[in-house]
């Protein structure tokens, strides 16, 4: 699997409390980033009146693929967050996280 065995989680998973997605900040730095993007996407789909119908219809991928996005079932790939960000006009990738880095080596 691309990713390795981190990806056999899904982002929701490494929070404290899953229930609390997408407002618990989460140690892992891509879980976190997949939880940025989250909450950046339903705020741009809110203030657009955008339904998941609408946004899969208007970049041309699956509806269920944005509500796993937005409920941190699934880890997006670039070309999604890339044609979201376009579609909603919104910046969805995250800048620099106040994550502490744990460097092994």
């Amino acid at each position: 699997m691309v990713g390795g065995r981190a990806r056999a989680r899904s982002p929701r998973q490494f929070t404290q409390d899953p229930e609390a997605w997408p407002e618990q900040v989460i140690a892992d730095p891509a879980a976190e980033a997949v939880r940025q993007i989250a909450r950046t996407l339903a705020q741009a789909l809110d203030r657009h009146g955008l339904s998941l119908r609408a946004a899969a219809a208007g970049y041309g991928v699956n509806r269920q693929a944005i509500a796993d996005l937005l409920a941190g079932r699934s880890w997006p790939d670039v070309a999604t967050i890339a044609r979201l960000a376009h579609f909603t006009g919104t910046q969805l990738w995250p800048g620099a996280t106040n994550i502490e880095r744990n460097r092994t080596h």
